[in-house]
């Protein structure tokens, strides 16, 4: 077979729902190096989020922050940062609603407030070491490529409504990813793959989140996970076992990527 690339999300896909690498999932990606086909992450998490799982998996080719972070072989290949004016005036708002925001760059995360409720009930479903600490103009120093807004379900309308410069997608009860309109993991992957100069015929990606669900419309080759949301199974052209039950090797042979 020749040569393919194969992207994976991380969250409910390469990761069960403790966070946890299925063994099966590590041997899997292993069996498609030895193949010779390259191996890389798309995910809604942010770079520092996951470079623990890509020095285990040996994995330098990325698309963090839904498509808005993109790194192929280790270089830095497309960045699409949030508006700033447009950041100030969600900010503005936000704050009036008490909703809080989290600004993200690829090396840190910082909270507009000092401590609410919302914002560790998510992030500690990320299990992650790194947790944001307080600092209001973040966003004014540096590039931010993703935000968080906390705010419980269908609270996000309002957002959507007055601020087009944005994408809002919800990944928790109580939280929303907020990206540059348009931005998207399946936009980030045509940036790689454009580089390498892969047809689309060789291009495959795995997931299971709302914000998986551009990626999976758009390659032609996707696969959702078993336990994914309606949606992306919806716009998966396959459909796997959940990720406890050997979703991903097992999609990986349904494809014919794997024997």
């Amino acid at each position: 077979m020749m040569q393919q690339i194969i992207f994976f999300d991380i969250d409910g896909t390469l990761f069960d729902h403790d966070k946890r690498l299925p063994r099966s999932t590590k041997q899997a990606i292993q069996s498609l190096k030895e193949k010779g086909h390259e191996v890389a992450i798309a995910t809604g998490r942010a770079p520092f989020m996951f470079a623990d799982l890509r020095e285990e998996l040996d994995i330098q080719t990325f698309v963090s922050y839904n498509g808005q972070y993109v790194v192929l072989k280790g270089e830095v290949i497309y960045t699409n940062p949030l508006n700033k004016k447009a950041l100030q005036s969600l900010t503005d708002a936000a704050v009036l609603n008490n909703h809080p925001i989290v600004y993200m760059d690829h090396e840190d995360m910082k909270a507009n407030v000092p401590h609410h409720h919302y914002i560790v009930e998510s992030i500690d479903t990320l299990k992650i070491e790194k947790f944001p600490t307080h600092n209001p103009n973040y966003f004014k120093e540096r590039e931010i490529y993703q935000s968080l807004l906390f705010c419980q379900e269908k609270q996000e309308e309002f957002y959507e409504k007055e601020f087009k410069p944005f994408d809002f997608i919800r990944w928790h009860p109580v939280s929303v990813d907020v990206i540059p309109a348009g931005g998207s993991k399946a936009k980030g992957i045509e940036k790689i793959t454009e580089k390498l100069g892969v047809g689309k015929e060789s291009i495959f990606a795995f997931g299971d989140g709302l914000n998986d669900v551009d990626m999976l419309k758009t390659i032609d080759n996707s696969i959702a996970m078993g336990n994914g949301h309606v949606l992306a199974k919806k716009a998966a052209k396959y459909i796997t076992k959940s990720v406890d039950e050997d979703g991903i090797l097992h999609g990986l042979r349904m494809v014919g990527l794997l024997d």
